[in-house]
C-alpha cells in the first residue's frame, strides 16, 4: 500500500427527498483510499454503502442528491466535474462492478460488443480490431476459457460466475486506478465467490489499482481487504486495519456483528447472539448516536448527541461516547497521578526546607536564651 492518497472523501452527505420527507442515506462520512489499497465498506442493508459509491461515480439518480461534503480524486474535486469530465472519470480513471451481473449486461448485445463499447467510448483512436483484441485479452485475464469464441456469445450463454467475470473485465478494460466493487459476490454460490475473490486479489496485485470493496459479508472482508470501514444508518461507526477490526473491535455495533457470526474454532456449540432491536428509520433518525436505541451500553448523552469519530489507537477510529468517557476517566486518573507527583516533587521539598530553616532558627533562639541566662547569672554573682 502506498502513502499517496488517491481518493479523499470528507463529510459526505447524501439525502433522498421523497414525498414522505428527507431520507438521510449518508450523513457525514469521511475516509481516504491510498494507491494500491483495498478498503472494505461493510454494513447491513440500508446503511448507505452503495449510495456513497454511486455518489462518487456520479450515478446517483433522483430524488437522491449530494447536499454536503467533498470528494477529491488525485487532487481534483469530483463533485464539481462537468458532464463530459464525469464521463471521462467513469471508466477511464475509475471502474465499477455492480451488484447483480444477471441484470447489468444487455441481453441483445454480445459480451464482446459490450466490452468493446466500454473501451471505444473512452479511446476514440482505437480501431475495432484492436478493441476486439483487448476484449479477448481481458476475458482471458479474468479466467474465461476459449475467450476468442466466448467474446461473440450473448449473456444468456454465460453462467452466473462467468457473467460476473465479464463484468469485472468490463470495469477494468480501461485500466482504471480505482475499482469500486459493489457486492460483486452476492448472487454467487460459495465456490464461485471464492474464485471471484481470488481473481480480484490477483488482478489488484498485478495492476496495482486501489479497490473499494462494498459488502455485508464479514468473511469476504477478512479475505481481501487491508482496511475496513463499518457503516450503520449513514454513519461510519468504526474504521481501522482489518486485523484490528476482527481481533480488537471497539464499537458496540462491530462487537455485535462479531458475536452474531458462527465460530468454527469452538469445540462446543454455542448460540449466536443477535443484535437486539431493528434498524433506525432514516426518515426520523435519532438525534444522537444512530446505534444508541439498540446499544446495550446506551447512556443519556448517546440519545442526544452524535459522537465524533475519534482515533482511539493508532490508525483505529471509533465513534462512541463510551470511548470519550474512558478517555476522560483515564485523563482524570493520569491528572491525579501527575498532581500527586507534582506535589511530591515540588511542594514537599519546600516544606522540608522551611521546616529545617525553622528548626535552625529555633535552635539559635534557644542558644541565645542560654547565653543571656548565663550572663545574668554571672552579673548577679
Amino acid at each position: 500500500m502506498s502513502d499517496k492518497v488517491l481518493l479523499d472523501v470528507k463529510d459526505l452527505k447524501v439525502s433522498f427527498f421523497t414525498h414522505a420527507g428527507e431520507v438521510k442515506a449518508v450523513d457525514g462520512i469521511s475516509y481516504q483510499i491510498h494507491e494500491n489499497e483495498v478498503m472494505g465498506i461493510v454494513g447491513e442493508s440500508g446503511s448507505g454503502k452503495s449510495v456513497e459509491a454511486y455518489s462518487i461515480m456520479g450515478l446517483l439518480q433522483a430524488p437522491g442528491k449530494v447536499i454536503g461534503g467533498s470528494v477529491t480524486f488525485e487532487g481534483e474535486d469530483v463533485l464539481a466535474y462537468t458532464d463530459e469530465e464525469r464521463r471521462q472519470f467513469r471508466g477511464q480513471r475509475t471502474g465499477m462492478i455492480f451488484q447483480n451481473p444477471m441484470t447489468c449486461l444487455n441481453p441483445v448485445y454480445t459480451i464482446g460488443n459490450q466490452l468493446m463499447e466500454a473501451l471505444t467510448c473512452h479511446d476514440k483512436s482505437i480501431s475495432k480490431e484492436e478493441a476486439r483484441k483487448r476484449a479477448i485479452e481481458m476475458l482471458e485475464l479474468v479466467g474465461i476459457n476459449n475467450a476468442d469464441k466466448r467474446v461473440d456469445q450473448y449473456p444468456h450463454e454465460f453462467s452466473g460466475g462467468m457473467r460476473q467475470r465479464a463484468m469485472i473485465a468490463m470495469a477494468m478494460i480501461c485500466r482504471p486506478k480505482l475499482l469500486i466493487a459493489d457486492e460483486p459476490t452476492t448472487a454467487l454460490d460459495v465456490t464461485i465467490q471464492a474464485q471471484i475473490l481470488d481473481l480480484m486479489r490477483d488482478l489488484q496485485k498485478k495492476t496495482g489499482m486501489a479497490i473499494i470493496f462494498i459488502t455485508h459479508n464479514l468473511g469476504v472482508v477478512a479475505e481481501i481487504c487491508d482496511r475496513v470501514s463499518v457503516m450503520y444508518a449513514g454513519h461510519i461507526l468504526e474504521q481501522g486495519k482489518v486485523d484490528d477490526i476482527f481481533y480488537h473491535p471497539l464499537h458496540p455495533y462491530t462487537k455485535g456483528l462479531m458475536r452474531s457470526m458462527p465460530n468454527l474454532d469452538e469445540k462446543e456449540r454455542t448460540r449466536l447472539i443477535p443484535i437486539e432491536g431493528t434498524p433506525v428509520d432514516l426518515l426520523d433518525p435519532p438525534k444522537g448516536c444512530s446505534f444508541g436505541p439498540r446499544c446495550e451500553h446506551c447512556m443519556k448523552v448517546c440519545l442526544t448527541k452524535q459522537p465524533p469519530l475519534m482515533e482511539i489507537e493508532e490508525g483505529h477510529l471509533s465513534a462512541c461516547w463510551l470511548h470519550v468517557k474512558e478517555l476522560k476517566d483515564a485523563k482524570s486518573i493520569k491528572g491525579a497521578q501527575v498532581s500527586a507527583k507534582f506535589a511530591k516533587d515540588t511542594q514537599a521539598p519546600e516544606e522540608s526546607a522551611k521546616s529545617a530553616k525553622d528548626a535552625k532558627a529555633s535552635a539559635k533562639s534557644a542558644k541565645d536564651v542560654q547565653t543571656s541566662a548565663k550572663s545574668v547569672k554571672e552579673g548577679k554573682a
